[in-house]
């Protein structure tokens, strides 16, 4: 935990002197490269398979086009993915600072342990034939690799005259773990500063 804290300290003192350099330069040029109001925003996401540090930047030039890197961990997960994404932004319904936003991407991370259930049967006393299985649940101690493909689709909202933005996601992805081949479901909620 204090390989973490220190950093993402310095990081929220850093921040208030990116943003201020960032407005003077909005100032400067007349106005921002995206309809989303922010340029890049850094923050936290908290989701079930997903939570962690979060990264969103526009690209300049392409109206509505972001890149989303997430540095995640799920619970109980003894190690971390990384996460990139492309995403297109829509405003909703002339809604100022409201996003819609869709995309694609993919993700890789290694983890340590893993839970799984191993089949073990017994035999009811008393009647032959019959068979009852139990299932066990173990944990091992090995790392392993795991690469995916993410979909994301997202609503967020920048806060007038508050340089933070607001947001709900959906993350279904795809993962192959160890030779196994999963579907999962993953939903956030994220709060970005932004500059």
């Amino acid at each position: 935990m204090k390989r973490f804290c220190f950093p993402f300290l310095f990081l929220l003192l850093l921040l208030p002197g990116l943003a201020a350099n960032a407005q003077s330069k909005k100032k400067s040029s007349g106005g921002g490269g995206s309809s989303s109001g922010y340029g890049t925003g850094i923050g936290l996401r908290g989701g079930g398979y997903s939570s962690g540090l979060t990264i969103k930047h526009f690209l300049s030039g392409k109206n509505g086009v972001a890149l989303e890197a997430l540095v995640t961990t799920e619970y109980k997960a003894k190690g971390v993915r990384l996460t990139l994404l492309g995403e297109k932004h829509k405003s909703v319904a002339d809604v100022k600072g409201l996003q819609f936003y869709y995309g694609a991407g993919f993700h890789a991370g290694s983890y340590q342990g893993r839970y799984y259930f191993a089949d073990q049967r017994y035999y009811y006393k008393g009647r032959k034939g019959d068979i009852y299985v139990i299932r066990d649940y173990r944990y091992d101690e090995e790392s392993y690799i795991a690469v995916g493909a993410d979909l994301i689709l997202g609503l967020e909202y920048k806060l007038q005259d508050l340089p933070f933005v607001v947001g709900v996601d959906y993350k279904p992805f795809f993962e192959v773990f160890n030779g196994y081949t999963g579907f999962y479901n993953d939903a956030a909620v994220s709060l970005r500063f932004t500059f």
